[in-house]
Protein backbone atom coordinates (compact mmCIF):
# COMPACT_ATOMS: atom_id res chain seq x y z
CA UNK A 1 0.00 0.00 0.00
CA UNK A 2 1.75 2.99 -0.84
CA UNK A 3 0.70 6.34 0.77
CA UNK A 4 1.75 9.61 0.47
CA UNK A 5 2.28 12.14 3.51
CA UNK A 6 0.86 15.61 3.45
CA UNK A 7 1.49 19.01 5.40
CA UNK A 8 -1.11 18.99 8.44
CA UNK A 9 -4.66 20.32 6.93
CA UNK A 10 -8.39 20.38 7.44
CA UNK A 11 -9.02 16.93 5.63
CA UNK A 12 -11.79 15.78 7.05
CA UNK A 13 -14.42 15.17 4.69
CA UNK A 14 -17.62 15.00 3.27
CA UNK A 15 -19.09 17.93 5.33
CA UNK A 16 -22.26 19.16 5.39
CA UNK A 17 -22.82 22.75 3.74
CA UNK A 18 -25.33 24.29 5.63
CA UNK A 19 -26.88 28.04 5.01
CA UNK A 20 -26.94 29.79 8.32
CA UNK A 21 -29.20 32.28 8.69
CA UNK A 22 -28.39 35.45 10.65
CA UNK A 23 -30.14 38.90 11.57
CA UNK A 24 -27.88 42.31 13.01
CA UNK A 25 -28.65 44.50 15.81
CA UNK A 26 -31.61 46.29 13.89
CA UNK A 27 -33.07 43.34 12.85
CA UNK A 28 -32.05 43.22 9.28
CA UNK A 29 -31.49 39.55 7.69
CA UNK A 30 -28.60 37.98 5.97
CA UNK A 31 -27.53 33.92 5.03
CA UNK A 32 -24.30 33.31 4.47
CA UNK A 33 -23.14 29.05 3.94
CA UNK A 34 -21.18 27.29 6.49
CA UNK A 35 -18.84 24.46 5.80
CA UNK A 36 -17.45 23.41 8.80
CA UNK A 37 -20.34 22.46 11.56
CA UNK A 38 -21.13 20.00 13.56
CA UNK A 39 -23.14 18.15 16.38
CA UNK A 40 -21.05 18.56 19.73
CA UNK A 41 -23.72 17.46 22.11
CA UNK A 42 -26.98 15.48 22.88
CA UNK A 43 -27.95 16.81 25.92
CA UNK A 44 -28.67 19.74 25.73
CA UNK A 45 -28.76 19.87 21.87
CA UNK A 46 -25.60 21.58 21.39
CA UNK A 47 -24.06 22.23 17.94
CA UNK A 48 -20.95 24.32 16.54
CA UNK A 49 -20.05 26.33 13.46
CA UNK A 50 -16.72 28.13 12.80
CA UNK A 51 -16.78 31.33 11.10
CA UNK A 52 -14.16 33.71 9.58
CA UNK A 53 -14.40 36.95 11.73
CA UNK A 54 -13.91 39.33 8.47
CA UNK A 55 -17.08 37.71 7.98
CA UNK A 56 -20.18 40.40 7.06
CA UNK A 57 -22.56 37.67 9.32
CA UNK A 58 -19.98 36.91 11.59
CA UNK A 59 -20.56 40.23 13.78
CA UNK A 60 -24.48 39.69 13.58
CA UNK A 61 -23.71 36.61 15.67
CA UNK A 62 -21.70 38.62 18.16
CA UNK A 63 -24.51 41.21 18.17
CA UNK A 64 -27.65 38.85 18.69
CA UNK A 65 -25.86 35.30 19.74
CA UNK A 66 -27.87 33.70 17.77
CA UNK A 67 -28.23 31.72 14.28
CA UNK A 68 -30.71 29.10 12.30
CA UNK A 69 -28.79 26.44 10.37
CA UNK A 70 -30.70 25.65 7.44
CA UNK A 71 -29.99 22.12 5.70
CA UNK A 72 -29.22 22.37 2.19
CA UNK A 73 -30.50 20.34 -0.50
CA UNK A 74 -29.60 19.34 -4.38
CA UNK A 75 -32.06 22.22 -5.11
CA UNK A 76 -30.54 24.60 -2.88
CA UNK A 77 -27.03 23.88 -4.00
CA UNK A 78 -26.70 26.48 -5.94
CA UNK A 79 -28.27 29.07 -3.45
CA UNK A 80 -25.68 27.33 -0.82
CA UNK A 81 -22.65 28.35 -3.72
CA UNK A 82 -23.98 32.00 -4.29
CA UNK A 83 -24.32 32.64 -0.03
CA UNK A 84 -20.82 31.32 0.04
CA UNK A 85 -18.74 33.84 -2.63
CA UNK A 86 -21.01 37.12 -1.99
CA UNK A 87 -21.19 39.29 0.73
CA UNK A 88 -24.09 40.39 2.78
CA UNK A 89 -22.59 43.99 2.70
CA UNK A 90 -23.10 43.85 -0.88
CA UNK A 91 -26.59 42.03 -1.72
CA UNK A 92 -29.59 40.91 -0.29
CA UNK A 93 -28.73 37.36 -1.07
CA UNK A 94 -32.35 36.06 0.66
CA UNK A 95 -33.88 38.33 -2.40
CA UNK A 96 -31.00 37.11 -5.13
CA UNK A 97 -31.77 33.54 -4.50
CA UNK A 98 -35.50 34.09 -3.82
CA UNK A 99 -35.24 32.46 -0.54
CA UNK A 100 -38.41 32.57 2.08
CA UNK A 101 -37.66 34.50 4.51
CA UNK A 102 -40.39 32.82 7.57
CA UNK A 103 -40.40 33.71 10.90
CA UNK A 104 -38.89 31.70 13.64
CA UNK A 105 -40.13 30.30 16.29
CA UNK A 106 -37.42 31.26 19.52
CA UNK A 107 -35.01 33.38 17.65
CA UNK A 108 -34.79 36.63 15.36
CA UNK A 109 -32.76 35.35 12.82
CA UNK A 110 -35.28 33.72 10.00
CA UNK A 111 -35.68 30.47 8.80
CA UNK A 112 -35.63 29.61 5.21
CA UNK A 113 -38.79 28.08 4.11
CA UNK A 114 -37.09 26.08 1.44
CA UNK A 115 -35.07 24.10 3.64
CA UNK A 116 -35.99 20.79 5.16
CA UNK A 117 -34.75 21.34 8.39
CA UNK A 118 -33.70 24.64 10.71
CA UNK A 119 -32.13 24.90 13.82
CA UNK A 120 -32.62 27.56 15.84
CA UNK A 121 -29.79 28.05 17.63
CA UNK A 122 -28.54 30.75 20.43
CA UNK A 123 -24.72 30.76 21.47
CA UNK A 124 -23.44 29.69 24.62
CA UNK A 125 -19.69 30.21 23.84
CA UNK A 126 -17.57 31.67 21.24
CA UNK A 127 -13.75 30.11 21.04
CA UNK A 128 -11.37 31.98 19.00
CA UNK A 129 -8.93 29.56 17.50
CA UNK A 130 -7.13 31.23 14.61
CA UNK A 131 -8.58 31.79 11.27
CA UNK A 132 -11.91 30.97 12.56
CA UNK A 133 -13.52 31.49 15.68
CA UNK A 134 -16.16 28.72 16.68
CA UNK A 135 -20.03 29.33 18.22
CA UNK A 136 -20.94 26.67 20.49
CA UNK A 137 -24.58 27.18 20.59
CA UNK A 138 -27.93 25.52 21.91
CA UNK A 139 -30.57 24.03 20.09
CA UNK A 140 -33.61 26.10 21.14
CA UNK A 141 -35.92 24.96 18.54
CA UNK A 142 -36.66 22.49 15.40
CA UNK A 143 -38.49 22.90 12.36
CA UNK A 144 -39.58 20.25 9.56
CA UNK A 145 -41.09 20.24 6.29
CA UNK A 146 -44.21 18.41 6.36
CA UNK A 147 -43.46 17.17 3.48
CA UNK A 148 -40.52 14.83 4.23
CA UNK A 149 -42.80 12.85 6.64
CA UNK A 150 -44.39 9.28 5.99
CA UNK A 151 -47.72 8.37 7.13
CA UNK A 152 -46.57 7.62 10.39
CA UNK A 153 -44.84 10.61 11.00
CA UNK A 154 -41.18 9.84 10.41
CA UNK A 155 -38.80 12.17 8.98
CA UNK A 156 -36.96 11.28 5.67
CA UNK A 157 -34.27 13.47 5.03
CA UNK A 158 -33.42 11.28 2.01
CA UNK A 159 -36.64 12.32 0.34
CA UNK A 160 -35.03 15.98 0.09
CA UNK A 161 -32.09 14.90 -1.83
CA UNK A 162 -29.37 16.26 0.72
CA UNK A 163 -25.81 17.47 -0.58
CA UNK A 164 -22.48 17.23 1.17
CA UNK A 165 -19.34 19.55 0.63
CA UNK A 166 -15.47 17.93 -0.51
CA UNK A 167 -12.24 19.66 -1.17
CA UNK A 168 -14.24 22.46 -3.54
CA UNK A 169 -17.19 20.30 -4.82
CA UNK A 170 -21.03 19.46 -3.81
CA UNK A 171 -22.07 16.13 -4.28
CA UNK A 172 -25.49 14.16 -3.85
CA UNK A 173 -25.68 11.93 -1.15
CA UNK A 174 -25.68 7.72 -2.26
CA UNK A 175 -28.09 5.09 -1.28
CA UNK A 176 -28.10 3.85 2.31
CA UNK A 177 -26.25 0.68 3.26
CA UNK A 178 -27.00 0.57 6.14
CA UNK A 179 -29.14 1.36 9.49
CA UNK A 180 -27.72 1.66 12.82
CA UNK A 181 -26.85 -1.39 14.90
CA UNK A 182 -27.26 -3.37 11.63
CA UNK A 183 -23.63 -5.49 12.16
CA UNK A 184 -24.62 -6.70 15.58
CA UNK A 185 -28.56 -7.45 14.74
CA UNK A 186 -29.90 -11.32 14.68
CA UNK A 187 -31.74 -10.97 12.08
CA UNK A 188 -29.23 -11.13 8.78
CA UNK A 189 -31.64 -11.46 5.72
CA UNK A 190 -31.54 -7.37 5.08
CA UNK A 191 -29.64 -4.82 6.52
CA UNK A 192 -31.91 -1.85 5.65
CA UNK A 193 -35.94 -1.76 6.14
CA UNK A 194 -37.33 -0.46 2.87
CA UNK A 195 -37.94 3.33 3.98
CA UNK A 196 -36.53 4.60 1.01
CA UNK A 197 -40.07 5.27 -0.89
CA UNK A 198 -42.56 7.59 -0.10
CA UNK A 199 -45.67 5.96 2.04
Amino acid sequence: MDRQDWRPGNMLYPVPAVLVSVADGQGKPNVFTVAWTGTVCSNPPMVSISVRPERYSYHCIEETGEFVINLTTRQLTYAADYCGVKSGRDVDKFAQMKLTALPAKKVRPPLIGESPVCLECRVTQKIPLGSHTMFLAEVVSVSVDEKYLDSQNRFHLEWADPVVYSHGTYFELGKAIGAFGYSVAKKKTAHLKNNNKRK
